[in-house]
């Protein structure tokens, strides 16, 4: 299972570092810590976490942007859902929650799984997952 850092989580999150920390300290959010000493986020963690922030409509920042660019919207996964041919994969990036129609051949070969990180890109009415 994938772990991020508090940097990572609050770059995914949508939030400063500070904010995130802060979730971590008030037992909002479980961590451990490695063999560095560095505190992680076990990916399911942060994961379940993103999804009850977005719908309690916390940032945590004021000033957080809510634009992205160049249509990138680099988040984590929330749930996938698979099918013969066909799969759906939820990202929540932020505030955003975005969901996609893939293959189930292209979920298997990005490895894409709750709690792995992730980047959703959006064309025109297509949204593109890239393994990040």
């Amino acid at each position: 299972m994938q772990s991020y850092t508090i940097g990572q989580a609050a770059r995914l999150l949508g939030v400063s570092p500070d904010t995130a920390r802060r979730w971590a300290d008030a037992g909002r959010v479980a961590t451990h810590r490695d063999d560095a000493g560095r505190r992680l986020i076990d990916g399911r963690d942060l994961a379940a976490f993103s999804v009850e922030i977005a719908h309690a409509g916390d940032t945590g920042d004021a000033d957080t942007s809510r634009t992205s660019v160049r249509n990138a919207f680099p988040g984590i996964v929330t749930a996938v859902t698979l099918g013969d041919v066909a799969a759906q994969v939820e990202i929540q990036a932020g505030p955003h929650r975005l969901v996609s129609l893939v293959t189930r051949e292209a979920v298997e070969e990005l490895g894409l799984e709750v709690g792995a990180e992730a980047v959703a890109r959006v064309k025109s009415t297509s949204v593109h997952i890239d393994r990040a």
